[in-house]
This record gives structure tokens, C-alpha cells and sequence, in this order.
């Protein structure tokens, strides 16, 4: 997570309630018969091609890569 200001691309209203989303991958190994976990790794990052982080506003909902709210943020720049 960058310490940069956000904006909602979708809404457009929205620069101070968000929800930030991280995931995780993790290998399991299941009993091909009953369904129950054999083995499992340890959880582990999961990166995608644009970040690992996904933000959601909590005005409308929208979620998508930080990296968009964080232009728009830069795009349209809130003055003091």
C-alpha cells in the first residue's frame, strides 16, 4: 500500500473511505472421495501482473487495482 492520496474512478466522490484488499494463495492436496484437506503449504502472496493490492471504495463499491485510484487521485488533485 503507497502512502499517496486516492480517488474513486467510478463514483468520483469519494477520497477518504476505502477498503484495501490483499490475496493469498495457498496449496492443498483433497481426498478425491470425501472432500477432506490431505496437506496444505503454507499461504503465500499472491502477486498479479499490476500489484498485489486491490482497493475498494466504500461510497459505491467499485474495486480495482490501487494503482487507478491512485491516478485518478494525481489527475484530478484536491487544493488546500
Amino acid at each position: 500500500m503507497q502512502d499517496k492520496p486516492y480517488f474513486c474512478p467510478n463514483c468520483r466522490a469519494n477520497r477518504v473511505r476505502f477498503k484495501t484488499i490483499r490475496r493469498e494463495a495457498q496449496i492443498i492436496q483433497k481426498d478425491a472421495f470425501d472432500g477432506n484437506i490431505v496437506s496444505q503449504g503454507e499461504p503465500e502472496a499472491f502477486t498479479t501482473i499490476q500489484g498485489d493490492t486491490e482497493v475498494q471504495c466504500l461510497s459505491c463499491n467499485f474495486v480495482g487495482y490501487e494503482n487507478m485510484f491512485i491516478k485518478m487521485a494525481e489527475r484530478e488533485p484536491r487544493y488546500r
